[in-house]
């Protein structure tokens, strides 16, 4: 478990979004909006190609914290606004995000994250926050 410090800077994790990830998550979550599927259905609605599920992308972010913490069930509470989509070209490759996390506030055994989600240079999530039990 990594200790948990006021300015405390967690591992960071980068991962691959692919069309595959796409389909192996709607199956999984059971959202299956063809906006994560069907490059029609993205045009349609104004985006440039299909998009990462919000909340694959906030479950992935949570990752960061778990990983320290070393106990998913020390998470007390998570909150997260997200503010851009991950789009996710065709590729092998997919789209990198690279999830971090930051301790802003430890009291009364509690310490409060402020985690950011890159892709490239954009933000995809903002306020995320998560609070876990020291």
């Amino acid at each position: 478990m990594t200790t948990l410090e006021v300015g405390t800077e967690l591992p960071s994790i980068t991962t691959s979004f692919t069309r595959a990830t796409l389909v192996r998550y709607a199956g999984a979550s059971t959202d299956f909006n063809p906006i994560h599927w069907s490059e029609r259905k993205a045009h349609e609605v104004g985006l440039p190609t299909v998009i990462a599920h919000g909340m694959l992308t906030m479950g992935t972010a949570l990752r960061v914290v778990t990983d320290a913490v070393g106990d998913p069930a020390r998470v007390l509470s998570y909150y997260v606004r997200f503010t851009r989509p991950v789009p996710v070209e065709d590729t092998d490759d997919g789209s990198t995000v690279t999830f971090s996390g930051t301790v802003t506030k430890v009291a009364d055994g509690v310490a409060t994250i402020a985690l950011q989600a890159l892709f490239g240079d954009t933000r995809v999530l903002g306020a995320a926050t998560a609070e876990v039990r020291l």
